[in-house]
């Protein structure tokens, strides 16, 4: 699949043409949007994804890309409804690169999710970067180490107190919830089965007529699971004696498949079913060594047949003790968003501070004069770590203040907690305009992709409301010297 180059080649409003005649109007967000995004800096390493070959079509550019990508992440519509927005709209075709308005769909839905798959995180970090301005050459004899790496700063030697410090940087973590049902034992258990099943008549499917199936007694696991699920609140006993009748069925199940694979092999099964057998192993592993131990934890604790990347996130909150789905921490930067750490599996945050500021200062070329933050990363090794470069984390210091150190503590608390409240509201953004409350998508990768997304337009709806504001304010500041050359031109 070839893909040519063309995003060096600025376009216009002017010069899109519209079926009816017509121009473009400049003040509109796409059309500003477009000039926003630096689409030719990064088109280098998106071109990297294909071969230099004359077979197929035509790869479609970055630009149509990434621009489809940030339409359906701004307006929070899922893939056939941004393919039929962008069909209806000139102004998101104009966004999306394209010279003159297309009647009809541009591209097939099912495209987004292969545009999803280009966009690793170390591209979107970058593209990110780039977007609020931090425009570092990264060549292929680059050090500079991706966001989330664990060995940022490890070798770097500690500066001195009297180091260059400016700006603050804000940190905080929260959870990105997958699009799972609430997981429970007796209700994976069941999935599983029902899996099983169909996967056992798949591979009867060679002997029908000659062989007999094996009984796997659907029917009654079936009627015993709907009896269970009419009860309200069943008891602990109940619960239990649930999970292990799911049990024996999943091992009598398993031991069929086994069987039935040996002698007609697993490639009559799809990917995804050999996929889902793999996880069903491990799931029927994980909850027999819970119910024999009698108990509720496990080690990397599977809580979803179709996504098993997904974890147990447990943040203490009032409205959900446990969030499913990944975890990440982010800084903020004069009103920008910056991803530092994003994991699937359940990690403590504090750990992050260090790494945090080693990439404050590979980004801006200095560390932060302050660190506003909650407790939990108010180690003693982030204290001391803060303490030799000068920098002041947020909050009391240890041991007991002086009098006359009390009122200035509370006064200084008060404004960083005042400031820090803007983290907070950009997961508010994040979780309730955009689509950082529910990832739709299924595979790791691609969730990762959306949740960076996510950050990525909200800098952009942060550069926007800056653009709009310094233009504004130059409006006002013409208007005010216009009007001084009337007064004088009158009296």
């Amino acid at each position: 699949m070839a893909y040519n180059s063309n995003e060096k080649q600025i376009m216009l409003p002017d010069d899109f043409l519209l079926p009816f005649d017509g121009k473009l109007d400049k003040e509109n967000r796409w059309v500003k949007l477009a000039a926003l995004i630096p689409w030719w800096k990064f088109e280098d390493k998106y071109r990297k994804n294909f071969k230099n070959t004359f077979h197929g079509q035509g790869a479609f550019s970055v630009r149509v890309a990434l621009g489809s990508l940030i339409i359906k992440t701004r307006l929070g519509l899922s893939d056939e409804e941004t393919v039929s927005q962008i069909a209806e709209n000139c102004y998101m075709q104009y966004f999306l690169g394209y010279p003159k308005f297309k009647v009809g769909a541009p591209f097939a839905s099912s495209l987004i999710t292969h545009f999803r798959k280009r966009f690793n995180t170390d591209i979107l970090n970058e593209v990110n970067d780039m977007i609020t301005g931090i425009d570092k050459k990264n060549d292929d004899n680059s050090q500079d180490l991706p966001p989330g790496s664990g060995d940022v700063g490890k070798d770097e030697p500690i500066e001195g107190s009297d180091c260059i410090k400016a700006g603050k940087m804000l940190l905080d973590a929260t959870c990105a919830p997958a699009d799972i049902q609430y997981p429970t034992d007796v209700r994976i258990l069941n999935e599983s089965r029902e899996k099983l099943e169909t996967i056992i008549d798949i591979l009867h499917s060679p002997e029908k007529g000659t062989k007999k199936k094996s009984r796997t007694y659907r029917q009654k696991a079936h009627e015993s699971y709907i009896n269970f699920t009419k009860q309200r609140k069943p008891r602990m006993d109940q619960i239990r004696r649930m999970k292990g009748k799911l049990l024996r069925y999943i091992r009598r199940d398993l031991k069929i498949v086994n069987v039935l694979a040996d002698r007609n092999g697993f490639e009559l099964l799809k990917p995804k079913q050999y996929k889902d057998y793999l996880v069903i192993n491990e799931v029927y592993r994980q909850q027999l060594e819970m119910f024999e131990k009698k108990t509720s934890r496990i080690e990397d604790r599977i809580v979803s047949i179709s996504q098993p990347h997904v974890r147990p996130i447990v943040r203490g909150k009032a409205s959900a003790a446990v969030e499913f789905g990944a975890k990440l921490s982010v800084s903020v930067v004069n009103g920008f968003v910056y991803m530092e750490k994003l994991q699937w599996d359940a990690y403590n945050e504090g750990n992050t501070l260090i790494e945090s500021l080693y990439r404050y200062k590979e980004k801006f070329g200095f560390y932060p004069e302050a660190v506003l933050a909650d407790k939990i990363y108010k180690s003693r090794e982030n204290r001391e770590f803060c303490k030799q470069l000068g920098i002041r984390l947020s909050g009391p210091k240890l041991g007991r203040p002086f009098e006359d150190e009390k009122k200035e503590a509370k006064h200084q608390a008060r404004i960083d907690s005042g400031e820090r409240n803007e983290v907070e509201s950009k997961f508010g953004t994040g979780k309730r305009k955009f689509t950082l409350s529910r990832i739709t998508a299924k595979l790791k990768e691609t969730s990762e992709t959306v949740i960076i997304l996510n950050l990525l337009v909200m800098n952009l709806e942060k550069k926007l409301r800056l653009l709009l504001y310094l233009f504004s304010k130059w409006l006002n500041r013409l208007n005010f010297g216009l009007e001084r050359l009337d007064y004088t031109y009158v009296y």
